[in-house]
C-alpha cells in the first residue's frame, strides 16, 4: 500500500499543500493514505508524520514529495529513514527520485545507516571530550546523587540493625529502585 506524507511550515495563504498533494496523488497515492502537518520542519512533535509511521506495515511505501518535507535535520531524517528500513517498509521521494525497493535506493539505505552510526560516534566522541574537559576542571559528570555518603552509611547501619528495605525507604525518602542501585554497586565494587 502507498502511503503519502506532505508537509507545509505555515498556516497562511502563501503555502498550500498542493503541489505535494498533486505529486503524490499522480504517484498512486490513493486520497484516503495522505497524511499531512502544517509545523516548521524545527518542531519535534508532527502528528500526521506519527499517524503515518503508526498506520504503516511491512511491505508498505512511504512516499514524500521531497526529503525536507520528512525530516526536521538530518539526523532526525536517518531516525526515520532506519525506522523504515527494519520494519521493512519501502520509502521514496519523488523529488530526488529514491527508490528503496532498487539497488540503488538499498545502497541509499546503506549509505543511511552510516551517516546515522557516524552520527551517533561524533555525538559520543563530543559527549565524552565534555566530560573529559570538565574532570580536569574538577566537575564530576553524571547524574547527580541521590543519597550521599552520609545517608548512605544511615541506611547501611539501619539495614544491619534489621530494619527492612521497605521501611528504609519508607523512612529515608527514597524510591525502592534507588536503594537496590546502591546496594547493588556496593556489592559490585566490594567484589
Amino acid at each position: 500500500m502507498l502511503i503519502g506524507y506532505m508537509r507545509i511550515s505555515t498556516n497562511n495563504d502563501r503555502q498550500t499543500t498542493d503541489l505535494q498533494r498533486d505529486a503524490l496523488l499522480q504517484a498512486g497515492v490513493d486520497e484516503r493514505h495522505l497524511f499531512m502537518d502544517q509545523a516548521s520542519g524545527i518542531k519535534d512533535e508532527r502528528q500526521g508524520l506519527s499517524q503515518a509511521l503508526t498506520y504503516l506495515k511491512k511491505g508498505d511505501c512511504l512516499i514524500v514529495w521531497k526529503l525536507d518535507r520528512l525530516g526536521r535535520s538530518l539526523p532526525h531524517l536517518l531516525e526515520v529513514i532506519s525506522e523504515l528500513n527494519q520494519k521493512g517498509i519501502i520509502f521514496k521521494s519523488l523529488t530526488e527520485n529514491i527508490d528503496t525497493s532498487t539497488p540503488h535506493g538499498e545502497l541509499f539505505f546503506h549509505i543511511f545507516g552510516a551517516l546515522a552510526q557516524y552520527e551517533r560516534s561524533l555525538i559520543r566522541e563530543r559527549i565524552m571530550a565534555g566530560l573529559e574537559a570538565a574532570k580536569i576542571r574538577g566537575k564530576k559528570g553524571g547524574r547527580p546523587r541521590k543519597i550521599d555518603d552520609e545517608k548512605l552509611h544511615a541506611i547501611l547501619n539501619s539495614l544491619k540493625d534489621g530494619q527492612s528495605k521497605a521501611s528504609v525507604c519508607r523512612t529515608f525518602q527514597i524510591p525502592r529502585t534507588t536503594l537496590y542501585d546502591y546496594l547493588s554497586r556496593i556489592k559490585n565494587s566490594a567484589v
